[in-house]
């Protein structure tokens, strides 16, 4: 079980969570009226300028609501495509705090001696982003560290923001019900404020090694407990570049970090139930060995979703059901998702969206994982069908487990257009899917989970 050692000195206080509705609820709703006022007159053309506002208006707040932002750009249809476009624009561009902040952090976190506790730490961060940010250093022992240091008061934070998120999420509803959007925002609140409890993403990152430890080619760093707390995660520094860095490298290269990336999300989910609900390339570097791309490094352990291993069935049932024309196996695999009340027509809506998916996993050759499309616009025009479609025949509720779900296989499918591979993911899925059982998949799913310390 994940543990915390004393009072919380940061818990959601109301004077923290105060401030933060002034300064989040002046900019979103501002916007917010300029939003209602433009679909109020009849001004759908000015869309486009009330999303840059918004973005805008998000982009100067650092924490959980930019956070959110941007999970809900990569949700297809969680937002007009207008708002979605601006919005990803958002990742990546939290500015770092200052070392007066971090030795105020990092001596709250390990104590006034904690500069002793390492042989170096660099005072400028590697990488900043919503949540925290990540400074480079070594242990005593000499080995490469990554310290990763969580922002002042964010649950407070993201208390007040999910809060003021769901005024966002209101009036897309009430401008567009077609897709209910409130489990979406149930299943991003939980997300997000799993985010903040780094012993928990140190328990990630421990499943991961167990997970993935047969799959050479994708490498998961180790956790130091005596150099992280609740609000400190230490890991250490996994040495790559940029997976963007090898978009040009020879088709065997591209391939052969594909293959990786299909393995370290496909082996967790089909073997134990759980994602990596967050796959954009700055969660992963590619190491190199003899100077040959070689595979793939896992960086972050924030937003991962476990599932019951009923739904991993679900999974497999849609493809096979989708494989086989099984009408009846398709429509069992979207109520164990948690669809209700389905129709015809609903679910031929939905057949939709299934077959864009499921299609490269079903079409037994060599192939990209999709013919001319950019990485940012994998999905939206598919998304933009079934919503339309929608229109006429739902309204339909999104299942909350589907959320991530989804979202990640939009992610993972951008990363496979940005390397131009090359693969027969048929081949590839049904050797992740071999010997399937729900059975197999709760027994393992349980032992993997408990030497993690999340049972």
């Amino acid at each position: 079980m994940i543990v915390t050692d004393g009072p919380d000195r940061e818990a959601n206080r109301l004077s923290a969570r105060a401030a933060r509705y002034a300064r989040v609820g002046t900019q979103v709703g501002g916007v917010a009226a300029r939003i209602a006022g433009t679909r109020f007159l009849g001004l759908e053309g000015r869309r486009g300028g009330n999303a840059a506002a918004l973005a805008s208006a998000l982009g100067g707040l650092k924490g959980p609501i930019m956070k959110v932002a941007q999970l809900m750009a990569t949700i297809p249809d969680a937002l007009p495509p207008e708002y979605a476009a601006e919005l990803a624009t958002l990742q990546s561009q939290a500015p770092p705090m200052g070392w007066a902040f971090v030795k105020r952090r990092m001596m709250a976190e390990l104590g006034p001696d904690w500069m002793a506790r390492f042989a170096s730490f660099d005072k400028e961060p590697a990488a900043a982003a919503s949540l925290g940010q990540v400074h480079r250093a070594r242990a005593l022992d000499g080995t490469e560290l990554a310290c990763k240091l969580q922002y002042p008061d964010m649950q407070s934070a993201v208390e007040a923001d999910l809060r003021q998120l769901e005024f966002v999420f209101a009036i897309h509803r009430r401008m567009d019900p077609a897709i209910d959007t409130s489990e979406i925002a149930q299943e991003i609140g939980e997300r997000v404020r799993e985010e903040l409890d780094y012993r928990r993403e140190a328990a990630h990152a421990a499943l991961y090694a167990h997970m993935l430890a047969d799959e050479p080619a994708v490498r998961v760093p180790r956790t130091h407990p005596d150099l992280s707390t609740g609000r400190l995660l230490t890991l250490d520094w996994l040495e790559g570049r940029r997976m963007l860095d090898f978009t040009e490298a020879p088709l065997e290269s591209r391939n052969r970090l594909a293959r990786a990336m299909f393995a370290a999300w496909w082996v967790p989910f089909s073997r134990f139930g759980v994602i990596h609900g967050d796959p954009h390339l700055g969660n992963y570097t590619v190491f190199e060995e003899a100077g040959e791309p070689s595979g793939i490094n896992l960086l972050d352990y924030g937003c991962i979703r476990i599932f019951p291993p009923r739904f991993v069935g679900g999974v497999v049932d849609l493809y096979r059901g989708l494989q086989a024309g099984d009408e009846a196996r398709v429509v069992h695999a979207y109520e164990t998702w948690g669809f209700r009340g389905l129709k015809r027509e609903l679910i031929d809506v939905l057949n939709i969206w299934a077959r864009f998916i499921y299609g490269p996993l079903l079409d037994d050759r060599v192939r990209t994982i999709a013919d001319g499309v950019a990485p940012g616009e994998y999905g939206r025009r598919e998304a933009f069908t079934v919503h339309r479609a929608l229109k006429e025949k739902g309204p339909v509720r999104v299942p909350r487990e589907f959320v991530f779900m989804d979202r990640a296989a939009i992610g993972l499918g951008g990363v496979f257009l940005h390397l131009k591979a090359e693969l027969n993911f048929h081949a590839l899925f049904e050797q992740a899917i071999a010997d399937f059982s729900i059975e197999e998949v709760t027994a393992r799913q349980g032992a993997a989970l408990a030497g993690a310390g999340l049972a």
